[in-house]
């Protein structure tokens, strides 16, 4: 039913599973067993990680809503890919130095994905 949705949603968890696994390699890496122990780039890895676990799941299941009211197959794929590039971004530009940009602009696309598929979901099931 969802064949389409499937395969983000496979790639998003293994994109979560590094996350993850970064916030856990941290924790080794600078002692740190609980919270972020005072350092900051403990603090990025986990916020860094929190930030993919608000964002991933809602836009999964936005994008899942829109392939089960019959969007064209390019739309699904689409917003998978976009969902993908931002969380990408968004991590990237959390846990660098440099990744300001990067960060920026993952944050105003997924606003800007979030928004296009809550208003398709909402017009479809109204219309």
């Amino acid at each position: 039913m969802f064949h389409i949705t499937a395969i983000y949603a496979g790639l998003v968890g293994l994109f979560y599973t590094y996350v993850s696994l970064n916030v856990s390699l941290g924790r080794n890496k600078l002692k740190v067993s609980v919270g972020d122990g005072g350092s900051d780039e403990m603090s990025k890895r986990i916020r860094a990680h929190g930030n993919f676990a608000e964002y991933a799941p809602i836009t999964l299941i936005l994008i899942a809503m829109t392939e089960a009211q019959g969007a064209p197959a390019s739309v699904i794929h689409g917003a998978g890919l976009v969902l993908l590039a931002t969380r990408a971004a968004n991590f990237i530009g959390m846990t660098t130095s440099t990744g300001y940009r990067l960060r920026y602009y993952g944050a105003i696309l997924t606003y800007l994905l979030l928004l296009i598929l809550s208003v398709a979901v909402l017009g479809h099931a109204v219309f």
